[in-house]
Formats: C-alpha cells, structure tokens, sequence
C-alpha cells in the first residue's frame, strides 16, 4: 500500500496502453511530486491478437503496461480481469462493479481518472465510464472524479471544470512509455499524431510547450 502520508491518483481505464494514452505525461508529474498512482485495468486487451492463444495475449500486455507503469511511476498496475470487447454487459453484473469500489476504498484515491463518457467511438470506454459514474455515486466518493478522450476528438462537456497538468518535463517520458506497447505498435501509430497535436494545443491554450487537460465530472 502507498505510504498514508503521501496523496493517491487512481487512474481507471479498459484496456493496457489506455492509462498512458490518457493521462501518461500527468502520471509521470504526479509520481514526480511525490504522489502515489495506482492504474485500475478493466480487461487485458486480449482480443486485440485474436489469432494468438489467449494466455499469450494477456501476458504480453501485461508485460507491457506493468513496463510503461515502471516508467512513468506507477505505483501499481492491476486487472480487474474482465472480457476485451464485452464490458457493456459485464459492468451490469454486480459482481463486477464490487471489485472496483473494493479498490477505490482500499487505495483511498483523492483523484479518479477515466474514460469519458464521450468516447464512445469504443464501447468499451464507454462502458468504464459507466462503471466508475454508478460505483462512485452509489459510496458517495468524496474525491473529484475527471475524465478524458482517446479516440473521440474532444469532450463535450466544456462547460465543465477544467484540471489543466502541465507536463512539458515529462511528455517525453509519456512517449517513451508508449514505446513499451510493441502489441500495439499498429493502434499507437495511429493515434500518435493525435497524442502530438492534442498536447501541443493544450499547451499553447495554457502557455507551456505540452499539456494534459482533464474535465471535471464529479
């Protein structure tokens, strides 16, 4: 368990690489200031080598965000265990849902990072998103809860707080992060120029060379 002493992220998300994607170069700020960050992983992201033998998939991506974790700082990467590609209907099951909130009242999080419920490009995401809006409502969780997009452009919600993390000392370290996803190399050049334009825009709006910027939900 992270030390009493020191303020605990949780950062919630559906698959290996997710954690990074969204908030790698914050994660890698907060472990700098001496925060503890814990990652909360829904599945293993086993669908995405269908042709290979389950245990090999979820080894290697296992593999693979507990190495990014080490480099950026995490305290703490698990698996809840859940099925790629069926969270909408698994997160139904209370079964489930009692696994997450077992965790937030164990690490105590001041903070919650997820999905938004924007991205619904992925259902997945979507569907984490609908984990942690009814567990954190239903225990009355006291801490702020932000989100943030992968795969949709921008969230919608403007209106809304924003937590703006100036991470130009550590984008570097988010990128270097994303190389330990060699599974993924595919998905993450894909999405590589997005992760660019999106922190260079956030920190031009914000006055620094690269930004993270979440929205308050809770």
């Amino acid at each position: 368990m992270p030390e009493k002493s020191k303020e605990t992220v949780m950062i919630i998300c559906a698959h290996p690489d997710d954690e990074i994607l969204g908030a790698g170069g914050t994660i890698a700020k907060y472990t700098k200031e001496g925060k503890s960050v814990v990652a909360v992983i829904f599945s293993y992201g086993e669908k995405s080598h269908w042709w290979m033998k389950k245990k090999h998939t979820v080894e290697r991506r296992v593999k693979e965000s507990r190495a990014a974790g080490e480099v950026v700082g995490t305290y703490k990467t698990m698996f809840l265990g859940l099925h790629d590609l069926e969270l909408k209907e698994e997160v139904k099951d209370e079964k489930n849902l009692a696994l997450l909130e077992k965790l937030i009242i164990r690490y105590k999080p001041s903070r919650i990072l997820t999905h938004s419920p924007d991205d619904v490009i992925y259902s997945d995401h979507k569907a984490v998103w609908n984990a942690v809006d009814k567990v954190t409502e239903r225990m009355g969780f006291k801490g702020d809860v932000y989100v943030f997009n992968i795969w949709a452009k921008d969230v919608r919600l403007t209106q809304n707080p924003k937590l703006f993390i100036d991470i130009s000392d550590t984008f570097n370290v988010k990128l270097e992060a994303l190389k330990c996803f060699k599974s993924q190399s595919l998905a993450i050049y894909q999405l590589y120029p997005g992760v660019l334009w999106r922190a260079f825009k956030n920190g031009r709006e914000h006055r620094c060379r690269w930004a993270e910027v979440f929205i308050k939900v809770k």
